[in-house]
Order: C-alpha cells, then structure tokens, then sequence
C-alpha cells in the first residue's frame, strides 16, 4: 500500500508537470524577433526588391533632365568646285564646314510631369519592397506559430507518456497486492504504444515546420534550429478596434500604397499625354567655318507640329482608360483588405475566448476529475477505463488550448498583414 501511495506522489507529480515550460535558450529558431531578424537579412526576394526600388529611385533624376544636345558636322563643297585637288575630309581644306550645336528643350511643364512618373514609379517599387517583407514576415510568423505548435504538441505527448508509464505502476502495484486484474496494466501498456506510434507522426510534422522555416530563412532544409520557446504575447484588447485598424490599413498597408503610388503615375502620365498636345522646341548655333576660321554664325529653331490629332486623342483615351481601370483596382483591393479585416477579427476574438475558457476553466476541471478518479481508482471505486478517459480529457484540453493559442498567433499575424506594421 505504501508503495501504491509513493507511486501515486509521483503520478501527481508528473502531472503538475504537464503545466511547466521549457528553459529558453537564444539559438536561431528559440524565438519569432530572431527569425525576422535573420529573414530580413537573408532572404534573396528581399534583397532582390530593395534593388529594384533602389534601381527605380536612381531613374527619377535623369527623367526630368534635359535631353543631351546634339552635335552636327556638315562638311560641304568637299571637292572645292572641281579643282584639281582630290577631295578632302578636313574641315580646313574643304569649301566649308557647318557646325551646328542642338539642344532639345521639353516645353509645358513635360519635365517635370516625367519626373513626377518616374517618382510614383520609385514609391511603387519601394512600395512592392514593403509588400515581399510583409507577405515574407507574416510567412515566418506563421511557420514559426506552426513550429512551436508541433514541438508543443509533441512534448505534451512525452509528458502524457511519462503519465501512462505511471499509471501503468499503479495498475501493476494494485495487481500485486491482488487489488485490481491484470488487465489493468496491459491497457496502461497499449495505450502508451498508441502514444509512442503518435509521437512518430509529430516528430514528422515538427521536421515539417522546420524546414518551411528554413526555406523562408533560405538556409538548408535541414540546417539545425532551437526548440520554439514562447509565442509573442497578444496585444491589448482595445488595440483591435475596428475602425482605427481599418484607418491605419489604408495610411500603412504596402499594398494599398504601391496601388496608390501606381494610380498616382497613371494620372501624371495621363497629364504628360494631354501636354503633348503642344510642340517641343530645338534651339542651336551654327558657327560656319571657311579655310581656318570661323566666318559666320546662325541660329536655329526647331519644333514638331502635332498634327496627328487622331493619333494623340487615342493616346489620351488610352491614359484616361488605365487611370480609371487603377483607380477601381486600389479600390477593390482596399474592400478585400477590410472583408480581411473584419474576418480575421472575428476569428481572434473566438480563439482567445476558446484559449481563456480552456485555461480557466476547463483544464482546471480536467485535472481535478483526473485527481479524483485516480483517488477513486486507489480506492477501488472507479475501473482503469475511468482513469484512462480522465488523462485523454487533461490531453485533450491541453491541445485544444495549444491549438487555439496557435490559431490566435494565425489570426494576428493576418491582421498584422493587412494593416502592414505589428500591432
């Protein structure tokens, strides 16, 4: 009996252990601020879209710059009127030689319409950048959430087949002392082979999540990462107001931005069309050079004429067109981000009221049956099948609370997503 009792110590002892917590180490993969940190360093997509917009912000100067002038060298009367000297290419022994120095000249504000495109082109590109870090980091949050979930899962399990192993003494110490059948053992022992076949599935999963992991962190697939310590706290309830999340998704979401930015390019592009309406000019010089000096000088002017009306009111039909189809596509995109919104809203309310009733309550409630049906089983007044449902009901509402502290982690991560900045 004394034996049974220590064995009984014990079993309360290993389930008190099923609420501890791991030691926190500070390896790659031991918290979510590290693997952001790494993937925003690493990741090759990334780099790739910082260039480009670097590449689009250096193409803003030279749009609005003038055009290169154009140097022109006409040497005429090379044959000097068919005297017996062959013929020259020198400028000095020629009849003479024209020089003419062009410089185009946009007029009507054209410039600075095409710097104003290639800007909005700039604040695309930096915008898109925005767009592959945030759709990158909600990836690693995710994975990151699904990684702890599955090393969560399986120790949870280790912990519930420490608890059988237990038991399973329990059963056999009753049996010795010819207090229960041993029958009682034997389903302790099944039910942790149950448990050993589980923990190979999990293990699987968990290498699973480490190797989406790595992917994102463009490392090996198989390269080493720490056991998940914690998952970020939630923030505030207030902080899931719906109008401020909504205000703040259309200011900072990077997607809205880059639509945005695009729109607003469309629209310079659409006034640079209309401006063309009206010629450009070419002013120069023509110094003109005789023997071995220069005798004359000229000045020119030169423009087009916008004579292909037709040509051009396509044209602005063409830019009026785009402007209208980008102004309908930022604001289908804004509508879909706040339906994603008010969404992803709803599900993290549901999964941290699911998460608090659990914890609150229905673990308390698992542990406390669980403890009186082992006193019961002790004592004889309840069978092993009893027992065993009372450590399947703990087990349960430990992975149900894991779950739904995961889908929580989902579910503000979406938000984070939508509104382009953590919360």
């Amino acid at each position: 009996m004394k034996r049974t009792t220590r064995l009984v110590a014990a079993l309360a002892t290993s389930l008190a252990a099923l609420s501890g917590s791991p030691a926190i180490a500070g390896e790659l993969g031991s918290d979510l601020a590290g693997l952001l940190d790494f993937a925003r360093a690493q990741n090759p997509e990334l780099a790739a879209m910082r260039h480009e917009a670097d590449a689009a912000n250096e193409r803003i100067q030279p749009a609005g710059a003038l055009p290169d002038p154009v140097l022109r060298v006409e040497l005429e009367n090379i044959n000097n009127y068919g005297s017996s000297n062959p013929p020259s290419l020198l400028p000095s022994k020629v009849g003479d030689t024209k020089y003419t120095l062009m410089q185009p000249i946009p007029l009507w504000g054209k410039r600075d319409l095409r710097r104003d495109v290639a800007a909005a082109d700039a604040q695309q590109a930096s915008a898109r950048a925005g767009v592959t870090w945030n759709e990158l980091a909600g990836k690693v949050k995710v994975a990151y959430a699904q990684y702890f979930l599955a090393a969560g899962t399986e120790r949870i399990t280790r912990e519930v087949l420490d608890l059988l192993a237990r038991m399973e003494q329990i059963a056999q110490a009753r049996y010795t002392g010819g207090l229960a059948a041993q029958q009682d053992a034997i389903r302790a022992q099944v039910e942790q082979t149950t448990v050993r076949t589980e923990l190979i599935s999990l293990d699987a999963d968990k290498r699973q999540a480490a190797a989406r992991l790595n992917a994102l962190l463009a490392r090996d697939a198989g390269a080493a990462l720490a056991e998940p310590q914690a998952l970020r706290p939630l923030p505030a309830a207030t902080t899931f107001d719906a109008g401020a999340l909504e205000q703040r998704a259309r200011a900072t979401n990077p997607a809205v931005a880059a639509e945005e930015a695009r729109l607003r390019g469309a629209q310079s592009n659409r006034e640079l069309t209309l401006r063309n309406r009206y010629p450009d000019i070419q002013v120069g010089i023509v110094p003109t050079q005789m023997g071995s000096r220069i005798t004359t000088w000229g000045l020119m002017v030169e423009m087009n004429i916008p004579l292909q009306r037709e040509t051009r009111r396509s044209q602005e039909r063409e830019a009026e067109a785009i402007v209208s189809a980008q102004l309908a596509r930022t604001q289908a995109l804004q509508a879909q981000l706040l339906g994603e919104l008010g969404e992803n809203l709803a599900g993290l309310d549901a999964a941290r009221r699911s998460e608090a009733l659990i914890g609150t309550q229905l673990l308390p409630q698992t542990e406390l049956s669980f403890r009186s049906a082992l006193a019961a089983y002790e004592n004889g007044r309840v069978d092993f099948a009893t027992l065993l449902e009372a450590q399947r009901q703990i087990r349960k509402a430990k992975a149900d609370r894991l779950k739904a502290q995961v889908e929580a982690q989902v579910r503000l991560t979406e938000l984070e997503r939508i509104v382009g900045e953590d919360l």
